[in-house]
């Protein structure tokens, strides 16, 4: 198996390299590599004494793990901390993260570049991000006896672990000192597959994220002027299958005001959105006219938006790979609308039964739903009321990792 491994690196990479020459995100993953090992090794000689590593695949799992980096550089400064994405999406919107004191790609796994790799960081730990896993760099890790972790995991059967080529990937948790799981299905499943590495249930620590994000002050006149007086539902990370949806609604209900983030802002994804939506703003233009669409063109600000929807929509349930991150929303108390493609969201099939979120398939059941939680203020409060309890009672994930990392002697103090 690990020759067909050998050849997904190599064909993997050749792909990349051919997409770059029209696929702007292929570009940057290729030239965000150039000559990594020699600017991660200079980047390196600035920072003496005990380094972390951590690795997460994208944005999502950065925002999964931010709230343990941000414990470990509170509590244990002396520690440098490094950063590693594998996807462009991650690393360009966080490559001037404050709390990492080196932010890069990963280079791309291989038995040479692995060990030369952690030859140059020399981690006194690492830490792993919910699925993503490295051959190589786990045994090069495992190796070097330097304890590696995965946090905030969440095994289900269709994961490429449990698949037909399950047993080779299934060696590579084997790797890890210890793992972190979300729920005790996750550790029934590594049983049932006779994964014997050690195993705690610790929850997901984007909770405790998401509730540090709402203590935050959030001021923009424009938007909060936008909204004001009116009954809003604040869209992120839309795809153009939800903004046709809310275009619908906007037809339908001209009285509420629409605020939109689409998970793309690139130029032509930007002007795709507006064609979608009828006399709309974007935030970046210095003019306002009567509209009941916003559009915000800009990053680094849904998680604190979500404050603002009477209801929160968020996009993705069109994909096959899921709907983003509806804990932003959760954690305002306001419940959540989504799509069909909701099926590895454990957070969305809890608050589906708890009747504080809903998943829709056309316009119409969006249409149906919002009017139907909208015409009953005092039972839509209830169930604001029940997405916050719902939230608050899962927090205490970074906590218990902390608390492992310590009593374990992993983390030392200076």
């Amino acid at each position: 198996m690990l020759v067909f491994y050998d050849f997904f690196l190599i064909l993997y990479k050749f792909s990349i390299s051919l997409a770059s020459l029209w696929n702007p995100k292929a570009k940057k993953w290729k030239d965000g590599r150039q000559d990594i090992l020699q600017r991660i090794k200079d980047a390196r000689s600035q920072f003496k004494g005990p380094l972390v590593w951590f690795h997460a695949a994208s944005l999502g799992e950065f925002e999964q793990g931010r709230s343990l980096i941000e414990a470990i550089k509170l509590h244990y400064p002396h520690y440098s901390i490094l950063l590693t994405f594998f996807s462009p999406s991650g690393y360009e919107v966080r490559k001037n993260y404050k709390n990492a004191n080196m932010i890069f790609y990963l280079p791309m796994d291989g038995k040479k570049t692995s060990n030369e790799f952690l030859e140059i960081i020399n981690p006194s730990f690492a830490i792993f991000i919910k699925y993503e896993s490295w051959h190589y760099y786990l045994s090069a890790l495992k190796t070097r006896n330097i304890p590696t972790f995965l946090i905030s995991a969440h095994f289900t059967p269709n994961l490429v672990y449990f698949g037909i080529v399950g047993s080779f990937f299934r060696k590579m948790l084997n790797s890890y000192s210890h793992i972190f799981v979300q729920n005790n299905d996750s550790i029934k499943l590594l049983k049932k597959y006779n994964v014997s590495v050690n195993t705690s249930i610790s929850g997901d620590t984007r909770y405790d994220r998401v509730l540090e994000i709402t203590s935050s002050d959030f001021k923009n006149e424009r938007i909060e002027k936008f909204c004001q007086s009116a009954q809003v539902i604040v869209a992120g990370s839309t795809w153009d299958e939800d903004e046709l949806l809310l275009k619908h609604l906007q037809e339908e209900l001209p009285q509420l005001k629409l605020v939109i983030a689409p998970h793309d802002i690139g130029k032509a994804s930007i002007e795709r959105v507006k064609s979608n939506f009828h006399n709309p703003i974007l935030l970046s233009e210095n003019k306002d006219y009567d509209s009941n669409v916003l559009i915000i063109d800009s990053i680094g600000m849904l998680s604190s938006l979500y404050r603002l929807g009477t209801l929160c929509y968020v996009g993705g349930g069109f994909n096959p790979s899921g709907i983003h991150n509806i804990l932003e929303p959760a954690a305002y108390g306001k419940v959540v609308i989504f799509g069909k493609e909701y099926w590895y969201s454990l957070e969305a099939k809890q608050l589906i039964g708890l009747g504080a979120a809903f998943s829709v398939s056309t316009k119409q059941e969006l249409l149906s739903t919002v009017e139907l939680l909208l015409k009953d203020s005092d039972a839509l409060d209830a169930k604001n009321k029940i997405t916050l309890d719902f939230v608050r009672s899962n927090q205490g994930a970074t906590k218990k990792i902390m608390s492992y990392l310590e009593s374990n002697m992993i983390l030392k103090k200076g």
